[in-house]
């Protein structure tokens, strides 16, 4: 696998747009558009929250059934959610706006909003901003740049990243964009995420590699402890790297799910890293844990707990924050079993060790966790399984970024 330059519009046969649409925010592009010109093989994950955006159901309704997909078309700052029968309608009017301008049938067009729930979308601009990214399509890196940059609301950094890797002699691209900086928690994946690969390959494979990798990659996030209403995350293969389709599991769907490994756990990183307000990438990472379950539900109590993520935030070497975080979780353990150190790259310090403090360097303590990634690594000694999750720091800008975030 190497990693490229691009974003969506680095695989073959996709193109992306953007325009200044007046959505909610002014002099700004506030608009994307994702374009293949074959249809695709798609497959979604979605938020578990029970008020679910009227933009997710839509989503829901095109991967479950079946249907290809050849475009989506994302907006920010209004999310479409609690919007009533108002806001199913304004998804109709923009998927049919694009079956207008390029032929695609209504059906296979996905929908993506993010911004303000219970505000209705203008669904006259949606339109007209169809209208103007149907004739700006673009297969540049530069036009899948555009669309990062155009779905961003409090992200402080546009998210992308590609890969190209080979299947049966066959050099395959992926990549993708997402955004998120707030109401970020795993519970799928907190977020907005779209993937576009040339991959030939079955729609239920498509499915399940997408659904496994989540589990360690967006669903080990949390910026707030906030599951979106919106979260969406989608996928489309449209198979014109001519690979022999994979229709089942072997060598070539491992090397495809090590990449979409590669890709989701690089755009979560950023997205934990970029949460609002934060100044630094806050992991945990356990290790020798009972089960991956375990492991999975102790590392996320760590980076989730505000009295931790304050701790980073103030370089406050308070380790007994991280192991309370771990006797909430649920997980079962001995804490007479339990190592636990800092590190980053100012170095790395054991604070504690199988149920006792140890006597440490406050100063490298500080300076460790003074860097902008930190990382709480423990070792529980009481199995083989391990996991990793991320968060950020908890800062005064996160209240005052939310306090008016309507606004």
């Amino acid at each position: 696998m190497k990693v490229i330059d691009g974003g969506v519009t680095a695989a073959k046969g996709f193109q992306a747009a953007c325009c200044e649409a007046n959505i909610k925010y002014k002099n700004r592009t506030d608009m994307a558009m994702v374009y293949s010109s074959q249809p695709c093989e798609c497959a979604g994950t979605f938020t578990t929250n029970v008020v679910k955006a009227a933009c997710v159901q839509w989503d829901q309704k095109i991967v479950y059934s079946g249907e290809p997909m050849q475009a989506v078309v994302i907006n920010s700052g209004i999310a479409n959610a609690c919007t009533g029968k108002e806001g199913f309608d304004a998804c109709e009017a923009t998927a049919k706006a694009v079956e207008k301008e390029l032929g695609v049938p209504f059906s296979n067009v996905a929908v993506a909003s993010t911004g303000v729930i219970g505000m209705q979308l203008p669904v006259e601009k949606l339109v007209n901003g169809v209208t103007a990214m149907s004739k700006t399509l673009d297969e540049s890196l530069e036009a899948g740049t555009a669309a990062a940059k155009a779905i961003m609301t409090t992200d402080t950094i546009h998210k992308e990243v590609a890969v190209t890797f080979e299947i049966a002699g066959k050099t395959v691209t992926l990549g993708g964009m997402s955004k998120g900086s707030g109401m970020i928690h795993p519970n799928m994946c907190t977020m907005l995420g779209f993937l576009t690969t040339d991959l030939a390959i079955e729609k239920c494979l498509l499915q399940e590699a997408l659904s496994d990798v989540v589990k360690d990659t967006f669903n080990m996030i949390t910026v707030d402890g906030d599951t979106s209403t919106n979260d969406t995350l989608l996928i489309m293969a449209n198979g014109l790297a001519e690979n022999a389709k994979i229709i089942e599991k072997g060598i070539e769907y491992e090397t495809f799910v090590s990449a979409l490994s590669f890709v989701c756990e690089y755009l979560a990183k950023k997205m934990a890293g970029d949460g609002e307000g934060a100044s630094k990438l806050f992991e945990a990472k356990v290790v020798n844990a009972k089960s991956k379950d375990d492991a999975r539900t102790l590392s996320r109590a760590i980076v989730a707990s505000n009295l931790s993520k304050a701790a980073i935030y103030g370089c406050d070497a308070n380790f007994g924050r991280f192991l309370c975080a771990m006797g909430y979780s649920g997980a079962q353990f001995d804490q007479n079993d339990v190592e636990l150190f800092f590190e980053s790259k100012e170095g790395r310090l054991q604070v504690f060790d199988k149920g006792t403090p140890i006597v440490f360097d406050e100063a490298l303590a500080a300076k460790i966790l003074g860097a902008e990634e930190v990382t709480i690594f423990v070792d529980m000694h009481e199995g083989s399984e391990e996991a990793t999750a991320w968060g950020c720091d908890l800062t005064y800008d996160y209240v005052k970024i939310n306090a008016d975030y309507r606004s």
